[in-house]
């Protein structure tokens, strides 16, 4: 039988013979899901949790990136291969952006769900999902596809990819294969969809009636921020609402609103998008060529662009109000009293850009992926070496919404608008001044640059009593280098903090040996021990060197034992080893917008706290003392096949981890803003000067964390005379989601169904079921997919029959989806798909969470806002 490399091991041997749990998905496998792309493919797994979706980029500089986390462990310790080699990720860490990998490509997919691989490296710590992409293919394949939601029909997406093979290995010694694919989507509004329309969210919850507000005192007309001297509380207020006794049209009295404030608080969620438009095109190049019998040449060339347009609501834009202006006359003095304004001390407006439009960030990622190799026995080994190079680049860009600077100010100062105006106050001379300030262009690059060199060899030792004992040796290089570059000053775009330039370069260097032992026929052990070293990192526009060199042998066992053809058992005890990244080590206090919540000042202080309840900024910034962080790792692992139709198992998993790399929420450290008071700093405001409290979130060692749970699966085969039934359960079952508080490493919380301090959730139980009835060349599939419930995170809401307001759990319902698809074989070269997603049209439940995104009224880490969608796909072979 011919020998393969299994994911996660260095020898060479028979598939059916490994001793880890590794899930397979398969061209087939792959299409029945109707997964339009690799993220959803990967991300839909039960085993997969923790993971960053491409919705978050609607608020952030993600640039829509999306990641993969092997049982909730992080996206930081799940390693992302294609063809068994690493890719360059997005930023300065590990994890890479799903974006990146060629769908149409793909062969199949390998997951590895045992963790530190002594062959990939000790950082794959949660374990390894490793894209294995077409080979050998001779033809050509054109494949197009259509999916739209049944509501609005807005979030339609459609794909077409064509491949071509020419060349057969087996008898002309070489093959070439190219595929091509373009994907786009389109955007959905958060108006598109009735449970994500608004941040001002009225609910019934155990009998009451309460409402939840997440609006923003950045408004339109503005609201007014005053601060006094003699220790005079400062005070903000809306003078529209003062005069008006109401707000106007997309604005609520907020509910954040106390003793010192009368804000009026803009409804920013009916400005912005749930699902952010995009398209990617991807191009895969391959060669393959047998030298001799002994030898065989290969080159894989991969080459991705994302394009993502994420719009959010019209841009903060605070600006200063003189207090001998004509616009104090106006809009502030006659709201203040004699004792305040002969104490004034500053006056700001706080306004919402809308009518420079949503703020629109467009970001274009370029992901590059080249190696070339070589395979080939030498003297009784196996040999395998490959060079890397391998890039992820980005270019962000404003589009939309964002003010010129020195046009904004000149607006403001010569009244060309009125920022206390009410929606659609402006003239048709503003609205030209507007279109003529409005800023387009680049404001930063950044890039991470993978580069390496490997080599891997096996060879049979000696006889033993099942067979040949296998040795595996190895070693690898790799260099990363970040850099990121500004190309917009302060001065551009108003209100705007640059981004720092950055460049960064960390070399490590990685051998290992593996040992396998079929001691008898049933029982079969396997031994690996790996040493990584990795370099402090050197900053070359700082000309010094960041960090500190880190070092650790790690080691892994593992025993398969098959006492009968029907009963499998397995089993591994491994320790891992994982350097912070880069960023988490270097980089520079920065701007990171505004905290998700609304909070009351963290410290009293005259002149740095926010009036009232409100956001306070964001800062955030790396930690040259962060440590590497150590793990330990065991699974213990069944399968039973009692009949060719029936097939079973479980695999019990544990993970701990040692000084893991995080940082103190929001939530946290405003609750308890004495003890983290290291973690405030100050922040001035570069449209105003004005100066206030700002949380810095950086990166720390949190301590400890221990995952563990059950991977389990059954698979029943019926056989009929006009058909085959095969139905197919899997899942994962979490027993512990435990880490210690960040700052310390003895008081434990978890996130089990529970949204915890680390603002997520992890949930106990995930399963999918799936069943597919072939009856010839019509096959029908049914998939269930299911969450279970969970407790919400705590939220402050207004009670409408007492107008107190109080802090609440919402209890989150399980949420399941089932989807169908027929496949119809044409002919042998012809296959059409039909198929719908989500058909019992399942709303995403009702979360009050405070994070991840600016949508609001459910969480989409967890649920799907695109509802019900049809699909067809067509596939010709020629």
């Amino acid at each position: 039988m011919q020998r393969v490399e299994v994911t996660g091991s260095a020898i060479k041997r028979i598939a059916a013979e490994g001793a880890l749990p590794i899930q397979i998905l398969n061209q087939e496998t792959i299409a029945k899901t109707g997964a339009t792309n690799v993220a959803e493919l990967i991300q839909a797994l039960p085993a997969m949790q923790g993971f960053t979706i491409s919705a978050i980029s609607a608020g952030t500089n993600s640039g829509g990136r999306v990641t993969a986390s092997i049982h909730d462990i992080g996206e930081s310790y799940t390693l992302v291969l294609l063809n068994g080699r690493r890719l360059a990720p997005q930023g300065s860490g590990s994890a890479v952006n799903l974006q990146a990998i060629p769908m149409s490509a793909v062969e199949r997919v390998e997951i590895l769900t045992d963790g530190a691989s002594a062959l990939y490296g000790s950082d794959a710590i949660a374990g390894v999902v490793n894209f294995i992409l077409k080979r050998n293919q001779q033809g050509g394949d054109i494949e197009a596809s259509y999916n739209t939601p049944t509501e609005n029909r807005a979030g339609d997406s459609k794909y077409v990819s064509a491949s071509y093979g020419f060349g057969d290995l087996e008898t002309k010694g070489f093959n070439v294969l190219a595929a091509y694919r373009h994907d786009q989507q389109s955007q959905i509004k958060a108006t598109e969809r009735d449970f994500a329309k608004t941040a001002y969210i009225p609910f019934d919850f155990h009998g009451n009636h309460y409402i939840y507000d997440r609006t923003s005192t950045a408004t339109i007309p503005a609201n007014v921020t005053a601060t006094f001297n003699n220790n005079i509380p400062s005070t903000g207020f809306s003078p529209y609402l003062k005069k008006n006794g109401a707000c106007p049209a997309m604005n609520f009295v907020s509910l954040n609103n106390t003793a010192t404030t009368q804000n009026c608080a803009f409804d920013f969620v009916q400005t912005v998008e749930v699902v952010p438009e995009n398209k990617r095109d991807s191009l895969f190049l391959k060669g393959t060529l047998n030298v001799s019998d002994n030898l065989q040449l290969f080159s894989d060339f991969a080459f991705s662009r994302f394009d993502i347009t994420a719009r959010i609501a019209p841009n903060t834009a605070p600006f200063t109000i003189a207090a001998n202006s004509a616009m104090f006359t106006e809009y502030v003095a006659p709201y203040l009293s004699a004792q305040q304004l002969a104490n004034i001390k500053s006056v700001s407006g706080n306004y919402r850009t809308y009518d420079w439009g949503t703020r629109d960030s467009r970001t274009v990622t370029d992901s590059t992926h080249l190696v070339v190799g070589a395979d080939g026995n030498a003297a009784g080994w196996n040999l395998n070496s490959g060079l890397t190079w391998s890039r992820n680049k980005i270019d962000e860009q404003y589009v939309g919404g964002y003010a010129k600077d020195k046009e904004f100010r000149a607006m403001l100062a010569n009244r060309s608008f009125d920022p206390f105006a009410a929606i659609g106050g402006q003239s048709d001379a503003t609205k030209t001044l507007i279109a003529d300030s409005l800023f387009h262009g680049s404001i930063r690059e950044a890039s991470t640059t993978l580069k390496s060199a490997d080599l891997r060899a096996s060879h049979d030792l000696f006889a033993l009593g099942g067979g040949a004992a296998q040795l595996g040796v190895g070693a690898d290089y790799r260099q990363y280098h970040y850099e990121q570059t500004p190309l917009a000053k302060d001065s551009d775009i108003y209100n705007f903090n640059a981004v720092p330039a950055l460049d960064m370069k960390r070399d490590s260097y990685g051998v290992f040996t593996e040992v396998l032992a079929p001691l008898f026929k049933q029982l079969e052990l396997t031994a690996a021990l790996r040493y990584d070293s990795i370099d402090a990192i050197e900053d070359a526009l700082a000309n010094k060197t960041m960090g500190k060199k880190a070092s650790k042998t790690t080691y892994k066992i593992s025993t398969r034992y098959q006492p009968t053809q029907a009963v499998l058992l397995r089993g591994s005890f491994g320790t891992g080893f994982k350097a912070p990244s880069m960023l988490d080590i270097g980089q520079s206090l920065v701007s990171a917008g505004f905290t998700a919540g609304s909070y009351t000042c963290p410290i009293q202080h005259p002149e740095y706290c926010r009036p009232g309840k409100t956001q306070y900024n964001l800062l955030s910034g790396g930690n040259e003392n962060l440590k590497p962080e150590t793990s330990k790792q065991f699974s213990l692992g069944i399968r039973l096949e009692p009949s060719a139709a029936l097939s079973m198992g479980l695999d019990l998993w544990d993970v701990t981890i040692r000084d893991a790399v995080s940082g103190v929420s929001e939530q946290q450290a405003f609750g308890d803003p004495v003890k983290f008071r290291d973690l405030f700093t100050t922040y001035t405001e570069p449209s105003t000067g004005n100066t206030y409290w700002a949380f810095k979130s950086l990166s720390v060692n949190i301590g400890r964390q221990h995952n563990r749970g059950i991977d389990w699966d059954a698979t029943s085969r019926y056989r009929f005379g006009w058909g085959t039934l095969i139905a197919t359960v899997n899942g994962t079952h979490m027993l512990k989601a435990d880490y210690t508080l960040p700052g310390t490493d003895n008081q434990w919380t978890s996130s089990m169904n529970f949204f915890g301090v680390n603002n997520a959730v992890t949930f106990r139980n995930l399963a999918r079921f799936s069943a597919t009835l072939d009856t010839g060349k019509l096959s029908n599939t049914l998939m269930l997919n299911y969450r279970n419930g969970y407790t919400d995170a705590s939220a402050t809401v207004r009670n409408t029959a007492t107008n107190a307001n109080e802090t609440i759990r919402l209890d989150v319902p399980s949420y399941s989806t089932l989807d169908w698809q027929g496949r119809y074989l044409v002919s042998k070269a012809i296959t059409l798909r039909l198929g719908v997603k989500n058909l019992l049209d399942r709303e995403p439940p009702l979360s009050l969470r405070a994070s991840s995104g600016h949508q609001v009224g459910y969480d989409p880490r967890y649920a799907d806002p695109l509802g019900r969608q049809v699909y067809v796909t067509g596939n010709y072979k020629f």
